[in-house]
């Protein structure tokens, strides 16, 4: 008998406006190897999200290769952010990234925090 080893995928995916966004800034940062997708506990429903510019990867990083990003997580956030869709929008006079967590079961009324079940 022999055991067949699991190895589950993990997704980081971007849309066309988040990869075209990060471009452009990495072009600006030329340190700057990536962006990375950090998870904090913070707000009332339990963690945020924050970005950063990466310019050395750590050795527990995961990283994703993005149409030419690369996009930098934590392997302890790999459970909270997995499935995300990271887009890059604009509302009014205000541009933002915004996170589609499939993991996420509530949002905290501002927007601020989510939480993962």
């Amino acid at each position: 008998m022999t055991a067949e080893v699991f190895t589950p995928t993990v997704a980081v995916t971007m849309t066309p406006s988040a990869v075209k966004h990060v471009r452009k800034q990495l072009d600006k940062k030329p340190d700057a190897k990536g962006i990375r997708l950090a998870i904090k506990k913070s707000g009332c429903s339990g963690f945020k999200y924050e970005t950063h510019w990466v310019e050395e990867a750590a050795s527990d990083d995961k990283v994703f290769h993005i149409d030419g990003v690369d996009v930098y997580v934590k392997e302890e956030h790999l459970p909270l952010v997995n499935g995300i869709e990271i887009d890059f929008v604009t509302e009014g006079v205000n541009s933002m990234f915004q996170f589609r967590n499939p993991n996420a079961t509530a949002e905290c009324g501002c927007g601020e925090s989510f939480t993962v079940a």
